[in-house]
């Protein structure tokens, strides 16, 4: 096999299917690749060599050869196996909705370096205890940022006014972030948006995520930010993520065992 065809790379992978009575299809994020699909020829055979190593919700060391169809995966080792995330079930449905948005907002074959540090940050945040919530709200926003669609929330999206903090807001994401009260617009009833989230909406921007970590505020509020978020995402993104109907299910799972 030509030398020029072999490339190595970091991963993670994304997502993942069967294929035939053997192999298996895969999603595969890449820092200088960035997302590619790649085939793990007999990896589903007891013996296979590459076996429990192509696990998602990990960073593998990949050893590919290109193909036509798909890269052909011929070596690969565990760098980072971020095995306490897995420990709760909320973090791993967290770590799965994060994988998801990264693979919905990536082209294939296009650099992604900026992306793919965020989300091995974010595993990296899981890995350690960081609040779930909290870890997918700096996520959400940073990607927003990779994206090129960061969140208005200091000025009015339609006049460009400075908002001010005895004022109501409106929280618009087809306009982009946050309308003023002179403006026209969605009622306050169905866009309003509290001082406190649009100061928490702005804490997410500016910083970093240990000074988030430590934060302490009402559960309301952290609700708010996060409906807030999700709805500027789902229209960034064009529809909502798949993995988030199973999120929110472990997650009043959680909540009626307490």
């Amino acid at each position: 096999m030509p030398s020029s065809r072999l490339y190595v790379t970091d991963a993670i992978v994304l997502t993942r299917f069967d294929y035939g009575e053997a192999d298996r299809i895969m999603t595969l994020f890449t820092p200088s690749h960035g997302k590619l699909k790649a085939i793990a020829k007999g990896v589903r055979r007891t013996k296979s060599r590459l076996g429990g190593s192509l696990e998602p919700l990990a960073e593998l060391r990949v050893a590919l050869a290109r193909g036509r169809t798909f890269d052909v995966v011929t070596q690969v080792q565990v760098s980072h196996p971020w095995l306490r995330l897995r420990d709760s079930l909320e973090s791993t449905a967290t770590a799965w909705y994060l994988a998801e948005l990264a693979d919905r907002s990536l082209e294939e074959r296009h650099e992604a370096e900026g992306l793919y540090a965020l989300l091995r940050h974010a595993y990296e945040l899981l890995d350690a205890g960081m609040d779930t919530g909290r870890v997918a709200r700096w996520y959400e926003m940073n990607l927003a940022d990779e994206m090129g669609v960061r969140p208005e929330v200091d000025r009015c999206v339609e006049c460009d006014r400075m908002l001010e903090a005895d004022e109501s807001f409106r929280w618009v994401p087809p306009l982009g972030g946050v309308l003023c009260s002179r403006c026209p617009g969605p009622p306050a009833d169905r866009a309003g948006l509290s001082v406190d989230a649009l100061k928490l909406l702005k804490a997410y921007q500016r910083l970093d995520v240990e000074a988030l970590a430590a934060l302490r505020l009402p559960p309301a509020v952290e609700r708010e930010v996060e409906a807030a978020m999700r709805d500027f995402l789902r229209v960034s993104l064009e529809r909502d993520a798949r993995s988030l109907e199973f999120l929110d299910e472990v997650r009043r799972a959680a909540r009626s065992d307490l």
